[in-house]
């Protein structure tokens, strides 16, 4: 059985995670003020992030690797949920940039453009921390955030130090 089989799509789970944060953040906002809000909504989203890269790290038979990790994204990807560009993909680079993300077009949708990137591009860094610390994440612009594509750089910095 792949990692991935009988898994439900991330897209479809992050809309059932934004109905449920919706009302948390408009009475955080409310109580608090946006930021206070946005942190807190930050925080907690970052450590789930994070929780979820263990969790899907702990399933690979033989530890994760870049590899196991690219066969990760069909679960980003489900549901047309991304529409992908790979520019380099080997044991040690996994380059891609996605030039439609239905995450972002879901967010603003729901009137959470505001904290999109909170919701969803804050936890592909951290996610890979958890998932294997020796990848490291470089990405310097989102759809999310109004550029024209997200330029995603995977790279395995220390291949010794095996999780």
């Amino acid at each position: 059985m792949s990692a991935v089989e009988g898994e439900l799509g991330i897209l479809a789970r992050r809309r059932i995670e934004a109905e449920i944060i919706k009302p948390i953040y408009e009475i955080l906002v409310r109580d608090y003020g946006k930021d206070k809000a946005q942190a807190v909504i930050g925080e907690a989203v970052a450590g789930a992030a994070v929780k979820a890269g263990e969790y899907f790290a702990a399933r690979e038979p033989n530890g994760p690797d870049l590899a196991g990790f690219v066969a990760l994204q069909e679960l980003w990807e489900k549901d047309d949920a991304l529409k992908v560009e790979v520019i380099a993909s080997d044991a040690t680079h996994f380059d891609y940039d996605v030039h439609r993300c239905r995450y972002a077009e879901m967010y603003r949708e729901m009137g959470l453009g505001e904290i999109g990137h909170l919701l969803s591009c804050n936890r592909d860094e951290l996610f890979i921390v958890g998932y294997d610390p020796r990848v490291q994440l470089t990405r310097t612009q989102t759809l999310m955030e109004g550029a024209s594509h997200c330029n995603f750089r995977y790279q395995v910095k220390d291949e010794a130090a095996k999780p």
